[in-house]
């Protein structure tokens, strides 16, 4: 067996989630802990921002809850940056690549930390989640491209380094081509991102194929898909995630009313009209102490 195959097996299991009471490990707990939810409002495609709680109606499979909003100042990122460095990134694709990934880091704060993972047909977690932007900016300068693509089982890697990190986690995802590699089923990867607090934000080739599968999985967590025409767009598009992402509200409340565990289904809305939510659609629920 290679040694990519065998971390292959051996992430399965942290992966996957599992089946009957095990499952909170990988889901938004509720009970005392409560539910946190980044939410963006946009006027057409600009942020909005100074909305208040009052402004916002939350609604638990139905119930309205009391809700809370948070400084998202007050709250450090996590950034996992998951990077396609399969052999059609080579040349200056990838040198553009690691430019944006840069310019990200740039927009950082000391409070803030990263981590970097790469895949081509096999995934290479690279960086833990540090706060030492410097080591990620020599690692970037070390990338190469090869192979071919494991999209979906990258997202998973990079959905389980979130896993119960304080903060708000951000997943940002950049491929140029459909997945064909991943040993994962795409459904898992999806139901992955339902019990997890990180919000995906996938930035894609406009020349690849349309996936439905990516659309889904990134509005699992309320993201968004940036769709760039050139390699050279990149660095504005990881630079917008970065500002759209630090203008998220974050709310939360207990929930109240409604049974702890099991599919929650969430409806935000805002009261002033005219403005576009996005946020997550539910999340899975354990009960507290469990």
């Amino acid at each position: 067996m290679t040694r990519r195959l065998a971390l292959a097996f051996a992430l399965l299991p942290t992966l996957l989630p599992p089946a009957g009471p095990d499952v909170q490990q990988q889901s938004f707990r509720s009970g005392t802990l409560g539910v946190r939810v980044d939410v963006l409002i946009t006027d057409g495609r600009k942020p909005v921002a100074g909305l208040a709680a009052a402004d916002f109606e939350v609604r638990d499979n139905g119930v309205r809850q009391s809700i809370q909003l948070i400084d998202a100042a007050d709250v450090p990122l996590n950034v996992v940056l998951t990077l396609d460095t399969s052999a059609s990134t080579s040349g200056t694709r990838l040198a553009d690549l690691i430019s944006a990934s840069q310019a990200l880091l740039d927009g950082l704060t000391s409070a803030d930390r990263v981590a970097l993972a790469t895949f081509s047909h096999a995934v290479n977690p690279r960086i833990a989640l540090t706060a030492d932007l410097g080591s990620v900016r020599q690692e970037l300068l070390r990338l190469t491209a090869e192979g071919r693509t494991a999209l979906m089982d990258a997202t998973y890697v990079a959905l389980t380094t979130t896993l119960a990190q304080p903060g708000r986690s951000l997943v940002v995802v950049c491929t140029d081509g459909s997945d064909i590699s991943s040993w994962l089923r795409t459904e898992d990867v999806i139901e992955s991102a339902k019990r997890s607090n990180a919000v995906i934000y996938a930035v894609a080739s406009a020349n690849a194929r349309q996936s439905s599968s990516l659309h889904e999985l990134v509005d699992a967590t309320g993201g968004s898909i940036l769709r760039v025409s050139s390699a050279a767009d990149l660095r504005g598009s990881f630079q917008s995630i970065l500002q759209e992402f630090r203008s998220r509200y974050i709310l939360a409340y207990v929930p109240t009313g409604v049974p702890p565990g099991g599919f929650h289904r969430l409806d935000v809305r805002v009261k002033r009209r005219g403005l576009t939510v996005t946020a997550r659609p539910g999340y899975v629920g354990v009960e507290s102490g469990k």
